[in-house]
């Protein structure tokens, strides 16, 4: 059995018995195989890939076995998925292609040999472009349509890509094909604890476009890295990093030694905000609902001015420990839908339904008006998420400063980002993007109570 592809469909097949993250189980995976170097890069290249395109391969899948891909049985179902990503999106030769993945559905779907085959000669019959003309509907007359199956996306999400860019159906193109792209790991130099170019010295990568914090890391894995290791650095997208800092830069009137991170799980957000605190004599209080999340809230800042509560920030003003009135500054990076980060949780556009916007937004405005409490008068509450549907930001946030009980004002958020920085908008929200500025889609309010 060829380990690579195995090790491919053992973390694929986690994923869709198990509703396990890709980023969390190829790790294990490739570890257990014993798989480094090319065969490691592989691997992942294969698991992410698939995942990736996995809409757009189910419905060549469906056509060249001449049933739903549903009714395939699912071991065979994910060997197929593999195959099919090899002869559409990878230098693979087709023979190579065929014969290993026949290989993997002997070893996971006995006496489904000869239907492997010939489904894989059918796909193999047709490149990628052919397979999009023929099975998409035309550009002209459904362009959702269109560009989802084209770039592998649900209807539902590329409409409302659409939405956020104004309609631009260029843009939205780009944001899809960026969003099917590898993304680069980066690093946040801890502001204090590592200087950024010396850092990208020492890991071999680039300094940051934007932020002052941002290293762009060039291969390998983070975790092995000793600035890693010794807590002077810590892996956070870029976009991340701005909002984070942002918030920090936001001019607020008089005291500022209380902040808060209402919603810090996993940490790296509080584990930025918290090294900015120590070079300014502040402390970050942050909070956590999951228990497990707050033990890695604790980890990441450890070392640094942050107090760990697990509560739910709604309880502001009820929990002793979080009284009304009281912060200088407050982030509220609230649960969201994710669709900001499909680069690197690309399973999430397939798990997420319009459904579950309800219960988010929610949630989202009853922390956010906790956050409005929690400031005092002349501080500032940064609202972040890693989404750009307009429900979830631009609705979220009107609603709840409606509702909040409290005067407040928004900041034009654009001028606490790095000057230069193309394709902010018109403020004052601010909403970045992958194919703009190879960021997770963060968008950013920032609101001063008055």
């Amino acid at each position: 059995m060829d380990r690579p592809r195995y090790a491919a469909y053992e973390a694929i097949e986690a994923v869709h018995r198990d509703d396990a993250y890709a980023n969390l189980v190829l790790p294990a995976v490739l570890r257990d195989a014993g798989l480094t170097g090319r065969d490691a890069a592989f691997a992942t290249e294969l698991t992410y890939g698939t995942l990736r395109h996995l809409g757009t391969l189910d419905a060549i899948l469906t056509t060249a076995a001449g049933r739903d891909v549903q009714r395939i049985d699912p071991p065979v179902r994910d060997a197929l998925r593999i195959g099919a990503y090899q002869l559409l999106h990878t230098r693979v030769p087709a023979h190579a292609a065929v014969s290993s993945t026949v290989d993997l559905v002997r070893a996971v779907g006995q006496g489904a040999t000869g239907f492997a085959n010939a489904v894989l000669r059918e796909v193999a019959g047709s490149d990628i472009d052919e397979w999009v003309t023929r099975l998409a509907p035309p550009i002209e007359t459904d362009p959702i349509g269109h560009l989802a199956l084209a770039y592998s996306h649900p209807q539902w999400i590329v409409r409302a890509f659409s939405e956020a860019l104004g309609g631009d159906l260029g843009e939205t193109t780009r944001l899809l094909i960026e969003d099917n792209v590898r993304p680069a790991v980066h690093l946040c130099a801890r502001p204090g604890l590592a200087d950024p170019v010396e850092l990208a010295d020492e890991v071999n990568g680039a300094p940051g476009a934007f932020s002052p914090y941002a290293v762009y890391l060039g291969g390998g894995a983070p975790g092995e890295l000793a600035a890693v290791a010794d807590g002077r650095a810590h892996v956070q997208d870029e976009g991340s990093q701005l909002v984070a800092s942002a918030l920090a830069e936001a001019p607020v009137d008089g005291a500022d030694g209380r902040w808060l991170d209402l919603c810090a799980g996993p940490g790296g957000k509080s584990a930025l905000l918290g090294a900015l605190a120590a070079q300014r004599d502040a402390r970050l209080t942050a909070v956590e609902v999951a228990e497990h999340r707050a033990r890695l809230v604790a980890s990441a800042t450890r070392g640094l001015p942050v107090t760990v509560l697990h509560t739910d920030g709604r309880l502001v003003g009820a929990e002793a420990k979080l009284p009304a009135e009281h912060f200088d500054r407050v982030l509220v990076d609230a649960p969201c839908t994710g669709l900001g980060s499909l680069r690197r949780r690309p399973e999430s556009r397939w798990r997420r339904k319009p459904s579950d916007l309800s219960a988010l937004t929610r949630l989202q405005r009853e922390l956010l008006v906790a956050g409005l409490r929690a400031v005092r008068p002349g501080g500032v509450v940064a609202y972040v998420t890693c989404s750009p549907h307009t429900v979830e930001t631009h609705v979220t946030v009107t609603e709840a400063a409606r509702r909040c009980g409290a005067p407040v004002d928004f900041l034009d958020a654009r001028p606490l980002l790095p000057a230069g920085m193309p394709g902010l908008g018109d403020g004052p929200t601010v909403q970045l993007w992958p194919h703009r500025h190879g960021t997770d889609a963060m968008f950013l309010a920032l609101l001063r109570r008055t």
